[in-house]
């Protein structure tokens, strides 16, 4: 029987395995990428209902500090390199614009992934299989070792 491969656009490779982004000189100056993820997690959230005042209305309460339209203007503008997204605020932005881009994003660049909600039981679960199967085997082998010993 022949066997034919189906892949879609949703399942991804299963398989693979997340590496860092290499360090190679020159290769790791994240400004535009993040300028442009900011950008477009705005216009979903724009999509959504919420125009950037009111994303940054959102911010400004969530921090306690202010968070203006202007502020999130500079940082999806690529040209603006020195007005970068700060660190403290992106998940504060994830958070009132319902996405977690520059999560995953910030996850994929280190060699990881995000694992949100039921993934992270999904894959806590995972670990503690491996483990068992892992202290299976060991006993089986100190079991054999200790029948041969006999």
């Amino acid at each position: 029987m022949i066997r034919h491969r189906h892949s879609d656009d949703l399942t991804g490779d299963l398989f693979a395995f997340p590496r860092a982004a290499a360090q190679i000189d020159g290769t790791m100056d994240f400004r535009q990428p993040v300028s442009v993820m900011v950008g477009q997690m705005l216009e979903s959230a724009h999509a959504a209902g919420l125009d950037r005042f009111e994303v940054a209305s959102r911010a400004s309460r969530l921090t306690g500090r202010d968070v203006s339209k202007a502020m999130l203007d500079g940082y999806t503008a690529p040209s603006r390199g020195g007005f970068n997204l700060p660190l403290w605020l992106a998940p504060v932005l994830e958070v009132v614009c319902s996405g977690t881009r520059l999560g995953q994003w910030h996850g994929e660049v280190v060699g990881g992934q995000l694992l949100l909600g039921a993934a992270t039981l999904d894959a806590e679960l995972g670990r503690l299989e491996r483990e068992r199967l892992q202290v299976a085997a060991r006993i089986k082998a100190l079991k054999d070792l200790s029948r041969r010993v006999r």
